[in-house]
């Protein structure tokens, strides 16, 4: 099975209340964006995949892979991996394309990934991922209303400069859910954005001092505390306190996971198959099994995104409560998942049913790419031999094929 044809979208579904994540200090954002990725096989198989997107970064993007991809035999899952990771050298860094050949291979199994990788389906339990940092009193009253949609784990956002305030989140949300909801917190320190505002820069001391707020207000963890490379000052935070500390999600190849491993950096690994790849996302997951630490995938990028990470989640045999995005109204599940047939929905006691059909388990609403989504690139083998000849001449062209066909 090889890949016959490569089309790229740009998909842009507008928000319907501008979103204030809190990892952009001060950013309104006003769109859902993501590059689409749909690969075509000799079979007449579809696979996809999404990589989240500011704007219309990756435009060249399919020039760069065409070349790579086309005629890729898929089931050679390695060589693939191998392949997106030298195109990184030479462009963007392409993890999230992974997912779509693994789609192609499960599609052509019948069977959807947690399967493939030796997992079981049924439900997962998620809890509420909240994207702001609002007022603490009224953060309370939200996460009251979100107890009420059946989580019974919510995870918080701080970013302020007075770490006093910060610590006003856990207090006054903590006294509102009594002993009735679980609380993780994310300081977002991991990969500070200063593109609109300065965001606080937290040093070992202000996170140590934070870390204790947490025990004393029995938050269940704390997420990235500082940043994403501070592999040994995170080791020495998760000596100086008993709240568990999480990160990872930007950590995009297995070598820094292995030595956040080796180093003892963290007790919960958070990698987003999307950023990592899945090969190295069970990597992470195996080696934190096998350490007794936790495995519990980041989500928040799109509809895509979090199917991808669902179908990791059901395949670890230590099953941890999967990050659910959820910040009304602009961020919800109808605009998160946009061009996805059916929006991943939580039942009223917190799970999300693992989907059943092969590959990824999503399948793409024709209507809604339509709507939201612009081709900007397609090829085929076809088209692949014409832009070679134009660019390189026909001698360099014909020996290229050659080249090519002879590996």
């Amino acid at each position: 099975m090889k890949v016959q044809k490569i089309e790229l979208y740009h998909i842009s579904i507008p928000l319907p209340a501008d979103f204030y994540p809190s990892w952009i200090p001060g950013y309104p954002q006003k769109f859902n964006r993501c590059t689409l990725i749909k690969l075509t096989t000799d079979d007449g198989l579809v696979g996809y995949s999404g990589g989240v997107a500011m704007e219309e970064e990756r435009e060249g993007l399919g020039s760069l892979l065409g070349q790579y991809l086309i005629g890729q035999e898929v089931e050679k899952i390695d060589e693939v991996r191998q392949l997106i990771r030298e195109a990184s050298y030479l462009g963007w860094r392409n993890s999230w394309i992974e997912a779509a050949f693994w789609d192609l291979i499960g599609k052509k199994e019948g069977k959807p990934l947690y399967k493939l990788l030796g997992g079981e389906g049924g439900k997962v339990l998620t809890y509420c991922s909240t994207g702001e940092v609002h007022e603490p009193a009224q953060r309370a009253e939200e996460v009251l209303a979100i107890r009420d949609l059946g989580f019974s784990i919510v995870k918080l956002r701080v970013h302020d400069f007075d770490i006093k305030k910060d610590i006003e989140q856990l207090k006054v949300v903590r006294q509102a859910v009594g002993d009735t909801m679980k609380i993780g917190v994310d300081a977002n320190q991991g990969w500070p954005v200063t593109i609109i505002n300065k965001p606080p820069i937290w040093d070992l001391d202000r996170a140590t001092e934070f870390a204790k707020a947490c025990e004393e207000y029995d938050i269940s963890w704390l997420e990235e505390p500082l940043d994403m490379y501070a592999f040994d000052e995170m080791a020495e935070l998760r000596r100086r306190t008993k709240t568990p500390i999480a990160g990872g999600e930007l950590t995009s190849g297995w070598h820094e996971h292995k030595i956040m491993f080796e180093k003892e950096s963290l007790d919960i690994y958070q990698p987003d198959a999307t950023f990592c790849g899945i090969d190295t996302a069970v990597k992470i997951m195996q080696e934190a099994n096998r350490r007794g630490l936790k495995y519990k995938p980041h989500t928040w990028s799109n509809g895509i995104g979090f199917a991808i990470n669902l179908q990791l989640a059901a395949a670890n045999p230590n099953r941890e409560p999967l990050e659910f995005p959820y910040e009304p109204p602009g961020w919800i599940p109808k605009y998160r998942d946009g061009i996805l047939s059916e929006p991943f929905e939580v039942d009223s006691e917190g799970f999300v049913t693992v989907p059943d059909k092969p590959g990824l388990g999503f399948e793409i609403s024709e209507e809604a790419l339509k709507r939201y989504g612009r081709k900007f690139f397609e090829m085929t083998p076809g088209s692949l031999a014409i832009k070679t000849i134009k660019q390189r001449g026909l001698f360099n062209a014909l020996r290229l094929a050659k080249a090519k066909k002879q590996d």
